[in-house]
């Protein structure tokens, strides 16, 4: 059929046509959005799952919520080599700016500039890496605002500011924080403790957080607190329902329908992962030759499908690792055939291996830091990435 009708979109973050199975998830934040800014009291939020499952769609389409209702919003990606301190300024600065050129008071939208800039400012020069990021604005920075150095310190002096100024509009801030994870503990400590004391506050303004399943371990690390201050929302695979809706909804605004064997077929190939669901669909939509797709296009797509995901969903991650992280993984993938890809322990995969489980930390600590593997629970380790043991086993066939 005509590729260019084509509706499905398997991409890093890119926004599906039918955003199947999230409707909880965007009727549970209208609510915090109401109550946030009717100042009652409601957690911030932390969205967690495995790569691929819709993550960073999820979050863009609560952001989107945010804006739909005048919020100022900002949005980040955590990077592990990176200090949150200069990327939070730059989100808070989009969030002030949507706030700004609506508040009556120049005044008052100036001295949260300074303070911004004050903030902005006090970014280790080694955090910069070059780059003087500063807010475009002409008013000069605050003194004594936001500029101790005490990240969490001056996060509640920065958030307490900007929220005051929405509250003027009778509006909130949600900064959005993708990549939660790789934030540094130390400062996911400290944006924890900014989020509390606002939160204790009543000020209009709450974090939303994306990231691995460890995340909410790693949150609770942080801040003992931590499990109590944000609602914890697992993302997973579609189930059956919610996939076909995924493919029939887009399908049939262009005048197109399926055979029930069609999305048997796709089902089976991709367990309602969305990411695959839209890879599927869009090779399958290419190879077919009219309506109702049938389940023998289905068959003849598939190859082309796992060659793509070959590369770049599955072999870009693979092609990071060290050779002995490769090793590492292989092991996983290896023990993991006989329990569906879960989560196997240090102690197998360094039995597997004939090592010592103290010798292969580094290969697993690395392949931790790149974000390929997770640790389920103390002692064992996970893919974050699913179908990826499959993938691996496969390379040896």
């Amino acid at each position: 059929m005509d590729p260019i009708r084509n509706p499905y979109a398997p991409g890093a973050g890119q926004r599906p046509p039918e955003l199947a199975g999230r409707d909880r998830e965007l009727a549970q934040f209208e609510v915090t959005l109401e109550r946030v800014a009717a100042g009652r009291p409601e957690r911030s939020m932390v969205v967690s799952g495995l790569r691929g499952v819709g993550k960073t769609v999820l979050l863009n389409a609560l952001r989107g919520q945010a804006v739909n209702r005048a919020w100022g919003t900002g949005k980040i990606e955590a990077r592990p080599d990176q200090s949150v301190r200069l990327p939070i300024a730059q989100a808070v600065h989009a969030a002030v700016r949507e706030l700004g050129h609506r508040h009556r008071d120049p005044d008052r939208v100036d001295a949260v500039a300074g303070v911004l800039k004050s903030f902005a400012q006090r970014t280790e020069l080694k955090d910069r890496k070059g780059f003087r990021w500063n807010p475009p604005s002409d008013v000069p920075a605050t003194k004594g605002r936001a500029d101790s150095g005490d990240l969490e310190l001056d996060l509640i002096e920065l958030f307490t500011d900007v929220a005051d100024l929405a509250r003027d509009l009778g509006v909130g801030v949600g900064l959005f924080v993708d990549e939660m994870q790789d934030v540094a503990p130390a400062e996911l400590a400290a944006l924890c403790g900014a989020v509390h004391e606002i939160s204790q506050q009543g000020s209009p303004l709450v974090v939303v957080g994306a990231g691995l399943p460890h995340l909410p371990v790693a949150l609770a690390a942080s801040k003992s607190y931590a499990e109590r201050l944000f609602r914890y929302v697992a993302v997973d695979r579609l189930p059956r329902e919610m996939a076909d809706r995924a493919w029939l909804v887009p399908a049939a605004e262009e005048g197109v329908s399926y055979e029930q064997d069609a999305l048997d077929a796709l089902y089976a190939l991709t367990d309602g992962y969305p990411y695959f669901v839209q890879a599927y669909g869009k090779v399958t939509w290419d190879a077919a030759v009219g309506s109702p797709i049938r389940g023998a296009d289905v068959a003849e797509a598939a190859p082309e499908a796992e060659a793509e995901l070959g590369v770049g969903f599955f072999g870009a991650r693979y092609e990071r690792a060290t050779p002995a992280e490769r090793d590492y993984m292989r092991t996983m993938a290896d023990l993991g055939a006989n329990n569906g890809d879960e989560s196997v322990t240090t102690a197998e995969v360094a039995k597997a291996l004939g090592r010592k489980p103290q010798s292969l930390s580094p290969a697993r600590d690395g392949l931790i830091k790149k974000g390929l593997v997770y640790s389920a629970e103390r002692g064992a380790v996970a893919f974050t990435v699913p179908h990826f043991g499959k993938f691996l086993r496969a390379q040896r066939t």
